[in-house]
């Protein structure tokens, strides 16, 4: 008998099966309600900081509607049974093109708040790597030694502090993260009304600083004992969080922090993603932060073709407004050799712990599996922008 290989679709079929014996998924399948229940969860204070965008949250919406204006082209008769989702990055070979994007509070979003951890958890039951956080309520070690044989990403806010940088960096080498992935676009805060409302920001508080507080040379720099003033330690943190002068200039002090694959987060201009593979990027990651930190700006979807395009053979991650296996498929034809995802699993999270992620990560994959399955296209190889319509 000849063994088939299951596709990411079959989880449709789980679940067929299971309601054959009367047992119903308590999990929601849409991001919609994963997001009205996730409302229901969560501390407001949280929930705010998690879905709010910035401004009236124009850029946060249109990058979700964005996606609308592509239509996918079926092709018949190509014999896609068998579907290949997998993905060469950075000499690793990984099941799917899906990666779990750095997100700042996702520790507080787990009812143990600890969810570092549980996002480690889950990434080490589905294949699907972590971009771990700077701001983590648990240090980055411990997040490590939960993501088992999947591979980890450390994301980096620079500091003002350069040895501060080089100690978390060296920190997450030691840890066994297989790159670094620096975010450019947030050394200022954006104007977001929803957590201006609430006075709320969590790291001012003492939340999600644990890399900070856990490091010999943050340690060094507070007056008194972190256990005495943790509100203290905050405000030195809030201090030294990133440097506004970082320039193109800098760019080759970043890359000797590692010999580990470097990676620029919120590049979404072609230029930019030319001269930062010319200062020895490994790769582009094409976020405009979901519409978190600037409002009034254009889709990041619109800007990933010309990104890729300049970016060549270099790998490009993409993240914005990611909410279906649908908008998956769309982002690899457009030129993305991986996907992030922020929102959903933090969602998923909040109803469920590593197993909500995880249920998560197999409803976008299954959706983009079927999606693939039924217009014919056999691997990610068979996307390309030829596969796309632009919608009048």
């Amino acid at each position: 008998m000849t063994n088939v290989t299951p596709n990411f679709g079959d989880f449709q079929l789980d679940v067929y099966m299971r309601g054959l014996s009367g047992v119903r998924d308590n999990l929601p399948f849409t991001y919609a309600e994963l997001e009205a229940r996730a409302h229901a969860a969560l501390p407001p204070d949280v929930m705010s900081y998690v879905a709010g965008g910035a401004g009236n949250e124009y850029t946060q919406n249109a990058n979700v509607t964005a996606f609308d204006r592509w239509g996918l082209i079926p092709r018949m008769l190509v014999g896609a049974a068998q579907r290949d989702l997998s993905i060469d990055l950075f000499g690793m070979t990984l099941p799917t093109p899906l990666l779990l994007a750095p997100v700042g509070v996702i520790g507080l979003c787990a009812q143990d708040g600890h969810g570092d951890l549980a996002t480690a958890r889950a990434a080490a039951k589905s294949g699907v790597p972590m971009v771990a956080s700077t701001l983590t309520v648990d240090p980055l070690e411990t997040v490590a030694e939960e993501l088992g044989d999947t591979p980890g990403f450390f994301q980096l806010y620079p500091p003002k502090d350069r040895e501060l940088a080089g100690s978390l960096v060296s920190r997450a080498e030691a840890a066994g993260f297989k790159g670094v992935v620096v975010t450019l676009d947030t050394w200022q805060l954006g104007w977001r009304p929803r957590d201006l409302g609430l006075g709320n920001f969590p790291q001012l508080q003492g939340h999600c600083l644990a890399n900070y507080f856990s490091d010999p040379v943050f340690r060094a720099k507070l007056a008194k004992p972190l256990e005495e003033d943790v509100r203290a330690a905050a405000l030195v943190w809030a201090s030294e969080f990133a440097d506004p002068t970082l320039s193109w200039d800098d760019l080759a002090w970043l890359r000797s922090l590692t010999d580990l694959p470097l990676l620029l987060k919120g590049i979404c201009h072609p230029d930019d993603a030319l001269r930062a593979i010319d200062g020895g990027v490994d790769g582009i990651y094409c976020s405009n932060h979901g519409g978190r930190q600037a409002n009034g700006g254009i889709p990041a979807i619109e800007l990933l073709p010309a990104v890729a395009e300049a970016a060549g053979s270099t790998p490009v991650i993409f993240d914005s407004g990611v909410r279906s296996g649908e908008h998956i498929v769309k982002a690899l034809a457009l030129g993305a050799t991986a996907v992030a995802i922020g929102r959903p699993y933090a969602y998923g999270l909040a109803l469920g712990g590593d197993d909500g992620i995880v249920h998560v990560l197999k409803s976008l994959l299954a959706e983009a599996d079927l999606l693939m399955a039924i217009d014919g296209y056999r691997s990610l190889a068979d996307l390309g922008p030829d596969a796309l319509l632009r919608r009048a």
